[in-house]
């Protein structure tokens, strides 16, 4: 038996999981007739083969909607039991109010407690752990924990060092009290200087929609910079948690990194020293849907999972953010 650095009366499973993307499809040969590029340069560089993307009358609340409906069509879970819901996203439909809000009512659920989180890429990990707590404190015992974005809302389809990158999607989890299996440890971590490097400056009360800017309501990033940066971040957040929860990288069954990259995913995998073929990757099919990467890769490879097996998550995103949850697998 693992010798767990803490032990919990109580742990925050996943009991439920679910996911959506949309239909429509672009792919690299499609940007190949709109900017400089081509199938080849996109995939050795990022991975990536195609993106999904979002029709313009939707949003992201839309996207959850169908995520939360394919988990409770799943598994045999009632929807009206959740008291809680977290939405992490960076592309909420309004600013005002909450993409949880949206959704209870798209769901026909009320009184229930639900707000958005926003830690860019690294959202699905904060809201995650944000969650853990609740229901580790005995005050809530069902809490779904979605992580969405409508990304390509705010790429500029001619820019080629970003519109490679993003894809739309979204993926969710319920969360229950269980004695021994789910989130055993976090570690998550953020600084400031990251808001340079990669940002999407409009929309906010910097940069306020009645002067204009509209130049600035696409994503923007420095892509040496952020690379650099996610791979040491991932890489020493992954070996702390390891550490400091008394097991080695060869206890690990599962490694579940943000897509962002695929050169960003294996360098990780590399500097950790996990074993080839233990890291799930899914960046080919979606791009780096922000927030639902992980959750989305997961739905993905669910099959794979096993009761028991040890599940590392990790990501890093705009801010910066980053961090690392260890699992104790059971679904």
């Amino acid at each position: 038996m693992m010798n767990f650095a803490a032990t919990k009366n109580i742990y925050a499973n996943i009991t439920a999981i679910g996911g959506f993307v949309p239909d429509s499809r672009r792919t690299n040969e499609e940007l190949s007739l709109i900017c400089d590029t081509n199938d080849e340069w996109i995939t050795k560089r990022t991975g990536i083969k195609e993106r999904r993307i979002l029709a313009d009358d939707l949003a992201t609340s839309d996207m959850a909607v169908e995520a939360i409906k394919n988990l409770f069509d799943n598994y045999n879970k009632d929807i009206n039991k959740v008291d809680a819901l977290i939405v992490a996203t960076s592309t909420p439909d309004m600013l005002m109010p909450a993409t949880a809000n949206i959704i209870c009512e798209k769901l026909g659920i009320d009184n229930v407690w639900a707000f958005d989180l926003n830690a860019a890429c690294s959202g699905f990990l904060y809201a995650l752990n944000v969650a853990s707590g609740l229901i580790e404190s005995g005050r809530y015992n069902n809490i779904l924990v979605v992580g969405a974005d409508n990304i390509s809302a705010f790429v500029d389809i001619n820019d080629r060092s970003t519109n490679i990158l993003f894809g739309d999607g979204a993926g969710v989890v319920l969360l229950e009290p269980d004695p021994e299996f789910g989130v055993i440890n976090s570690i998550l971590k953020s600084d400031g200087e990251g808001r340079k490097f990669l940002n999407i400056e409009g929309g906010g009360s910097r940069y306020p929609a009645r002067l204009g800017h509209l130049e600035k309501n696409f994503i923007k990033q420095d892509g040496k910079i952020v690379f650099k940066k996610a791979v040491n971040a991932m890489s020493e957040t992954c070996t702390e948690i390891i550490e400091k929860n008394n097991i080695t990288v060869q206890d690990i069954n599962w490694l579940v990194p943000h897509q962002a990259n695929k050169r960003i995913i294996d360098a990780v995998g590399n500097a950790i020293k996990i074993e080839e073929g233990k890291t799930l990757v899914n960046i080919e099919k979606y791009a780096n849907t922000i927030a639902a990467t992980i959750p989305l890769c997961i739905w993905d490879n669910i099959h794979q999972l096993k009761k028991g097996d040890l599940v590392l998550l990790t990501a890093f995103g705009a801010g910066f953010s980053w961090g690392a949850t260890l699992i104790k697998w059971n679904l």
